[in-house]
């Protein structure tokens, strides 16, 4: 790596985790695609993977009395088989689709935001199995697995602090079992991967830092047009990159 690429790794993962400490949730989102630009997916997604297990034990911790864990415990048996699944995806095809698949996903969700499409009325609970499904796949094959969380939760709870304590005991307990899966599949045994995590502690513990402290600052809808705007330049940088 050349000296721009470690400043510009080191300005993603604070805005990544700046985001997830206001929202709870979106690290992974920004991260991949971005650091995807200049690096390979098969080291960007176990790295994003180890930050966001580290960030979701740090924020699941700080909010436990108010996760909601009805609803992860219909989610977590389904996300299993879909990380099983993703990973094995992200194992064996070529690069050119997974980018090309990535930046499909993230625009998709990407106008969701900026559209911030949502409904009031809650779903019912089975809408789990294939929110958990999908998002335990898309989260083992490109390690931002969030959006079909996101979406089923946000129809089912509506408080922003029980929305935010959920989907990081969410997102934990979906981290531990992509790490046995990852583990399994090699691609953790690189100590790149782990020395590369150590070094960017620091920055993601600050990030969440600060965005934990303007999260009551900023409105719902701003903060999902926000996430919008960035997943629509990673999602178009991402398409360059795969057709180069």
């Amino acid at each position: 790596m050349e000296v721009w690429q470690y400043a510009a790794a080191a300005a993603i993962v604070l805005l990544a985790y700046f985001i997830r400490g206001i929202a709870g949730f979106g690290s992974g989102l920004i991260a991949v695609p971005l650091l995807a630009l200049f690096l390979p997916l098969t080291f960007v997604v176990p790295l994003i993977l180890l930050l966001d297990f580290t960030a979701s034990l740090v924020m699941g911790g700080l909010d436990f009395k108010r996760v909601q864990w009805r609803e992860v415990g219909m989610l977590i048996p389904f996300s299993i088989v879909g990380v099983v699944a993703g990973t094995h995806l992200l194992v064996n095809l070529p690069v050119m689709p997974m980018l090309l698949g990535l930046a499909l996903f993230v625009l998709i969700f990407a106008i969701r935001s900026l559209l911030n499409i949502k409904s009031e009325k809650p779903v019912s609970q089975w809408w789990a199995v294939p929110a958990a499904l999908a998002g335990g796949t898309i989260g083992g094959l490109f390690g931002t697995g969030g959006p079909p969380y996101v979406i089923y939760l946000n129809h089912r709870i509506h408080d922003k602090s029980l929305l935010r304590a959920t989907f990081s005991a969410l997102f934990f307990l979906e981290g531990a079992v992509r790490i046995v899966t990852f583990l399994g599949a090699g691609l953790l045994l690189a100590n790149t991967v782990w020395w590369t995590m150590l070094g960017a502690l620091p920055l993601m513990l600050g990030a969440l830092y600060v965005g934990g402290h303007v999260h009551t600052g900023l409105t719902h809808v701003q903060m999902t047009r926000l996430i919008g705007g960035l997943l629509l330049a990673a999602s178009l940088s991402l398409v360059l990159k795969a057709l180069s």
